[in-house]
């Protein structure tokens, strides 16, 4: 299959031209499947806000309507819990036909260890030429070969700014460095009113927004050629900062993950909050009194020389090998993409998961959309921000695909890290030899 020949940087909302989308939305999808008896087509996914239910069921009736004795299922999964329910029903051979939504490191460590069928083509049933350049780099895990695909694109730790704390305290504009952070927390904290939800739990998501603070104080979990390089002065001084954060941040947020984060902000219990864009549509729709003095920036670096980095989970969509009816199951992981169920989905919780298709982005459908049209700077700013874009599973266009990332992020070892030394206050250099100790087991397993 080959690459998409894009090689322009990713383009604003409207600077496309809508006859793009016109021919996206013309496309034609791959041939109806006509089933000699009723198959079922099993969907799992950790998102399933009621928005997103609804968009799921407007995908799934229209590739019934269209594959005849075809019924699709979709089950739940969870974000914290995905790793062992996926690992009982590999186990198991009762797996799931597609699973999406999962970060883009988790689709690496499966392919590895010969879990998935190849994507190349599902993707030439999308078009390969429709997606962002770049898009599908991350899942070319072994040359040629696509483990899956992503349903969308992420800016997963942008700094969200309540507009009216920050005039009220005297601040201009957002932080740019770690100092202009703490001084806008010490700004705006009081009143019943908390600086940052930052998480300090053993989870994922700590795990996670750890990994872009080693990299916001110039730092790296792996040099390029995947040997670990976590135990360097610029992790050391990512814990001191993490630390000096920890009094900005109510008290729960030592058992914080996603949910609890998010909420935190919305709620309008902290002035800042660090998530992806679904924070628009919550506070639209939970806490409107603050939704026009809501905002986004790119999260502060330890001094302004270091260059941002942004954690996008790429979440993705694959298929178990072992998952039956193989042809009707990669024609409905191709019609996810159909532009009128995957503009639903993506709407259901606006800037959440930004598209991954050039063509969407450039549909009018998907620019009418009041969360959208009322946060275009906002919007726009995470896709430019999205698309330049890493996690473990690739920190830098320089490193190697990391297919091991995923077992590092659900080992917890990371968030261990951060509650040992900013929580415990343990020795530093000794829990970060010991880190570098339990990473390198990992990789070599």
């Amino acid at each position: 299959m080959k690459k998409s020949s894009f090689t322009s940087p990713a383009l604003p909302r409207r600077s496309v031209l809508t006859g793009m989308a016109a021919a996206g939305a013309m496309a034609a999808m791959p041939r109806r499947l006509v089933a000699q008896e009723q198959i079922t087509i099993r969907w799992w996914s950790p998102q399933s806000s009621p928005e997103q239910l609804a968009a799921y069921q407007t995908q799934i009736a229209n590739f019934e309507a269209q594959h005849q004795n075809v019924k699709v299922v979709f089950e739940k999964t969870s974000d914290e819990g995905y790793a062992p329910q996926l690992a009982a029903a590999f186990a198991s051979g009762d797996v799931p036909n597609v699973v999406t939504h999962l970060p883009s490191f988790a689709v690496s460590n499966y392919w590895r260890n010969g879990l998935l069928e190849p994507f190349n083509d599902v993707i030439e049933m999308i078009g390969p030429e429709k997606f962002y350049p770049g898009a599908n780099d991350g899942y070319e895990v072994d040359p040629g070969q696509y483990a899956g695909t992503s349903i969308g694109n992420s800016a997963a730790n942008m700094m969200w700014l309540r507009t009216d704390l920050m005039e009220a305290a005297g601040i201009e504009s957002a932080p740019r460095t770690w100092d202009e952070m703490l001084a806008a927390m010490e700004a705006m904290q009081g009143g019943g009113i908390w600086g940052a939800p930052l998480p300090y739990g053993r989870n994922s998501m700590t795990s996670l927004i750890f990994i872009g603070v080693i990299h916001q104080a110039g730092g790296q979990v792996f040099s390029p050629d995947l040997q670990v390089a976590i135990d360097t002065q610029e992790t050391r001084d990512a814990l001191e900062f993490y630390k000096a954060m920890r009094q900005y941040c109510p008290p729960g947020a030592t058992n914080y993950s996603w949910g609890d984060s998010l909420t935190a902000f919305v709620s309008g219990a902290c002035a800042t909050g660090i998530y992806t864009g679904r924070v628009l549509i919550n506070v639209n729709t939970q806490n409107p009194g603050i939704a026009d003095n809501v905002t986004c920036a790119l999260y502060p670096t330890k001094s302004a020389d270091i260059p941002h980095w942004t954690f996008n989970d790429f979440p993705s969509v694959f298929i178990p090998k072992a998952a039956p009816n193989m042809e009707a199951t990669k024609q409905f992981a191709a019609f996810l993409f159909d532009p009128e169920g995957y503009i639903q989905q993506l709407h259901a919780a606006p800037g959440h998961v930004l598209p991954v298709l050039q063509t969407i982005s450039a549909d009018p459908a998907y620019q009418d959309n009041p969360i959208i049209e009322k946060y275009s700077a906002e919007v726009d700013k995470m896709a430019a921000a999205a698309a330049n874009g890493y996690n473990l599973g690739r920190e830098s266009a320089e490193h190697q695909p990391n297919a091991k990332a995923g077992e590092i992020v659900n080992s917890g070892v990371i968030a261990e890290l951060v509650q040992r030394v900013v929580l415990n206050d343990e020795n530093a250099d000794q829990v970060l030899g010991e880190t570098t100790a339990r990473i390198e087991e990992i990789m070599a397993g």
